[in-house]
């Protein structure tokens, strides 16, 4: 039997793991930085991954309004397992404390994350909407 090739052992990867949200050095035991980097271009081209900031991958499914590739879950829900995949505690900011508390009834628009005492600079982004960091 053919050894399999990077591609498909990332592919593999990704329908046998229940994880939404991938780290670039998750897929390091494949191969060299650039050969994982070339098969996750070629994942990314078929449409079973997305990129959602830098080393940060997420699975992905066709839109049904847009027929364009989109995460399987929210903003938010991928910079918090993002986050804690790097080794950041998170939690959700002020604005959705206080709605998911009953203090107001206004809803959060933005996407923010409290990360308490640690220094993130990371981008995680997709379609136009970032996430943003308070402390």
């Amino acid at each position: 039997m053919a050894k399999m090739s990077i591609q498909e052992r990332i592919e593999r990867t990704l329908t046998r793991s229940e994880a939404q949200v991938f780290v670039r050095k998750e897929f390091d035991k494949f191969g060299g930085y650039d050969q994982v980097g070339r098969a996750l271009r070629l994942v990314l081209a078929k449409g079973l991954l997305v990129k959602a900031g830098y080393g940060i991958y997420v699975k992905a499914r066709k839109s049904s309004v847009t027929g364009n590739n989109v995460p399987v879950i929210p903003l938010e829900r991928i910079g918090r397992e993002a986050l804690s995949k790097l080794g950041v505690k998170t939690d959700a900011g002020e604005a959705a404390k206080a709605y998911r508390d009953g203090r107001t009834t206004q809803m959060p628009m933005a996407s923010v994350l409290n990360v308490g005492k640690s220094r993130v600079t990371r981008k995680i982004a997709f379609g136009g909407k970032t996430i943003r960091y308070e402390r």
